[in-house]
């Protein structure tokens, strides 16, 4: 566990705490991941997809309809994450099934993840930095695997596995994701800083040496990049996504 740690920790950017990530879950028999993560949550949704942070290994089959298609929004797992902080055995879907307390629309995605053999595994849902935001962890078990071979590992395991999995998102919240489907250029990145450090255009135009009509364009772009309707909501936005105010850390090679 410590060397999966130490390289959590020296990862540059999120492509490589997840693959840390992907390698630690497997040794334990969880070959297929899907993490995903928002600051927009609102009182009935978690917010624009295009806002969310969506990392998985799951094959295209599953993963489209999942998330694309919003299956993900009826997941019975899901519910119990947003609901819930810790983690939780995929056998609380049998014991709600039996109590008759899923939805027709909850029942329909259990019937699609089982006909893409998710049927065994964990659920982690990680602390709340802000009510606006959640982030939730499905380590899905190879196939063969049933929910008890998954129990034993988890009271085996569970405690390390938790702690991976927690500092494995404490790091991708603080990164830059470079898939994000809302990504600045670098001179919009630029003058948002600027504008978050209480510069005018006419002051941001000075410093970078373009006319305060350019600026005004950049901002323009940068409002519409994110989807928001004033630079103040760009630069709160950008900052939430990491995209601005984000120091350039150096690679570190592993001996």
């Amino acid at each position: 566990m410590m060397a999966t740690l130490e390289h959590l920790a020296q990862a540059p950017d999120v492509e490589q705490v997840w693959n840390s990530l992907l390698i630690f879950a497997d040794r334990f028999g969880f070959d297929r991941l899907i993490y995903g993560f928002t600051r927009f949550r609102t009182a009935n949704s978690f917010g624009d997809p295009a806002d969310m942070l969506l990392l998985s290994n799951h094959d295209s089959a599953f993963l489209n309809p999942f998330m694309k298609d919003g299956l993900y929004f009826h997941g019975p797992m899901v519910r119990w994450a947003a609901e819930n902080t810790g983690a939780c055995s995929w056998r609380w879907i049998q014991d709600q099934a039996t109590a008759g307390r899923l939805t027709p629309e909850e029942q329909s995605v259990l019937r699609f993840n089982r006909a893409h053999d998710v049927t065994a595994g964990y659920t982690i849902s990680f602390p709340n930095v802000s009510v606006r935001s959640k982030g939730a962890l499905g380590l899905t078990a190879r196939r063969g695997l049933t929910q008890d071979d998954v129990d034993a590992v988890w009271e085996a395991h569970g405690r390390e596995i938790l702690v991976v999995a927690n500092v494995a998102h404490l790091k991708i919240s603080s990164l830059p994701y470079a898939g994000t489907a809302r990504k600045l250029t670098k001179r919009q990145r630029e003058v948002l800083e600027w504008v978050g450090d209480g510069k005018t255009a006419q002051d941001i135009a000075a410093i970078v040496g373009v006319s305060p009509a350019t600026v005004e364009k950049h901002l323009r772009l940068a409002r519409e990049t994110l989807g928001v309707e004033t630079t103040a909501q760009a630069v709160l936005k950008a900052s939430f996504q990491n995209q601005i105010f984000t120091p350039q850390i150096p690679k570190i090679g592993v001996k």
